[in-house]
């Protein structure tokens, strides 16, 4: 299960910003998580309970923005978004497409931080 190795890393990259701001805890991490990065939503959420454990981010929460498949259509000249990350054709035109502009993310979009009063 690679996403609890994936869940210590975004524990401590959101930890450190978070001291880094002088923050006292963190309330939540907003993450960005592409169909075609390889991580598995459900795994990466309990692993994210157990990183936190004993963390400025106990008790935190994550919440994931799932993002699908989207390529460049040379024929029709646009970004498409696919219905199936098992067929990289344009849904409208059927013209195979290598041309990735988003599914591959796996960032953190933001932190809700604690600050002390």
């Amino acid at each position: 299960m690679h996403e609890l190795s994936i869940a210590y890393s975004l524990v401590e990259m959101a930890g450190e910003s978070a001291r880094e701001a002088g923050a006292v805890r963190v309330r939540a991490v907003h993450l960005r998580l592409g169909a075609l990065s390889g991580v598995v939503r459900g795994a990466l959420e309990f692993g994210y309970e157990i990183a936190t454990a004993d963390t400025l981010l106990a008790e935190s929460r994550l919440h994931v923005k799932e993002l699908p498949v989207r390529v460049y259509c040379g024929v029709c000249r646009k970004e498409v978004e696919l219905k199936s990350v098992q067929r990289f054709r344009c849904p409208e035109c059927d013209t195979p497409s290598g041309d990735i502009r988003q599914g591959r993310e796996l960032e953190i979009e933001s932190i809700e931080i604690e600050m002390p009063e």
